[in-house]
């Protein structure tokens, strides 16, 4: 499949509701376009096309980096779970100097870079599962949306843990999914951010930016 041309056919250039000055490739119906990437792939049970949607952890996360360059500027950063590539996007804005975006789905090289493209800026990608690797050339770990089940939750914490050990700073974009680990968290900031019912269970989402410690 020529991921380009299926990222293009199926998605508009919009900005997120909660970060209007990023553009990205959107979907505006979650399951139509999962039934269409399905038969295409001819897979059955294929991931939601998550990269073409602007989750609400991801918008706030992107919202608190933008308005808070300071925690990024100057800084390598990871994108972890990067999705459409929004957060590593707003890092590549506020002036971080190095920004990875890091995701197993395979769409989501390609889309980050077709986004990276709409707003003028330079973002590296990494493609393995990096979930319990030392990671040694970032600063910042920023990730959005990423405590949504129970299985990926174990194992995200005790690689937060070490990372955030090692003097990684870690931030996390959450609107109060069942899995956050609130004891690990420090809160800095709470926005109520726009959404989709098709992808939530409201229009509006209280969003929370926590940094693990």
């Amino acid at each position: 499949m020529d991921k380009t041309a299926f990222i293009r056919a199926n998605t508009e250039a919009m900005t997120p509701p909660h970060v209007p000055e990023i553009f990205l490739h959107l979907a505006d119906e979650a399951h139509a376009l999962w039934r269409k990437t399905e038969e295409e792939l001819a897979e059955i049970g294929l991931e939601p096309p998550f990269w073409a949607f602007a989750w609400a952890g991801g918008q706030g996360l992107a919202r608190y980096v933008l308005d808070r360059t300071d925690c990024v500027s100057g800084r390598r950063v990871l994108d972890f779970a990067t999705g459409s590539g929004l957060v590593a996007i707003a890092a590549a804005k506020a002036g971080a100097s190095e920004v990875t975006a890091s995701d197993i789905d395979p769409f989501c090289e390609t889309a980050v870079a077709l986004n990276a493209g709409l707003n003028t800026v330079d973002i590296d990608y990494d493609g393995r599962d990096l979930v319990g690797m030392a990671l040694p050339a970032i600063d910042v770990l920023l990730a959005g949306d990423v405590f949504f089940d129970r299985a990926m939750s174990a194992r995200l914490v005790p690689w937060f843990a070490e990372l955030a050990k090692s003097g990684v700073d870690i931030l996390v974009g959450d609107p109060g999914r069942s899995y956050l680990p609130r004891e690990r968290l420090t809160l800095l900031d709470v926005y109520e951010v726009p959404v989709t019912r098709a992808l939530e269970d409201a229009e509006v989402k209280k969003t929370s930016v926590w940094r693990f410690i």
